[in-house]
């Protein structure tokens, strides 16, 4: 099926993300609540540790044959995650949640220290990137919470002749 995504679509999929991590972290036995202040879009607090998070989450949507390009995280976005944790006595964390443009929505959940060992800044980005060996890395790696949802569409609407 050829996807047309809507003119909101990417505001859309932000907020799904946020929602998608939020309600993951609760299933889980996380105190957690979706925030409006520059930097991070969530706090959650760690049953198990008592760690404060402050997360960040990046959203994307991808067209099939986009599903391996990359994520990119602007590096002043990195100071802003920082000064709100800062504020609010939070450790910084990122979740990237991608659409793979097939049937599957990854999410990776991970502190900022561990996003800046597995995809160090460059000049003006970090790029957190999606190919089969990177995420299989990801897969394996410890200090990165991953889950996936798969889907399948049985019936949609058609098209008008």
């Amino acid at each position: 099926m050829e996807l047309s995504k809507s003119s909101r679509h990417s505001k859309i999929t932000g907020d799904f993300a946020e929602h998608l991590v939020l309600y993951w972290l609760s299933k889980y036995g996380f105190e957690c609540a979706k925030v409006d202040h520059t930097g991070i879009d969530l706090i959650a607090k760690n049953p198990d540790t008592d760690e404060l998070l402050g997360i960040s989450v990046k959203g994307r949507s991808r067209y099939t044959g986009k599903e391996k390009d990359s994520v990119t995280i602007q590096n002043s976005h990195f100071e802003k995650v920082e000064e709100a944790c800062n504020a609010f006595g939070c450790t910084p964390y990122f979740a990237v949640v991608v659409d793979g443009g097939g049937n599957s929505i990854k999410v990776f959940l991970l502190s900022m220290a561990e996003l800046e060992r597995v995809s160090p800044n460059r000049q003006t980005a970090s790029y957190w990137k999606m190919t089969p060996k990177h995420i299989k890395a990801y897969r394996d790696n410890p200090n990165i919470i991953m889950f996936e949802l798969n889907h399948e569409i049985f019936r949609w609407f058609g098209k008008k002749k």
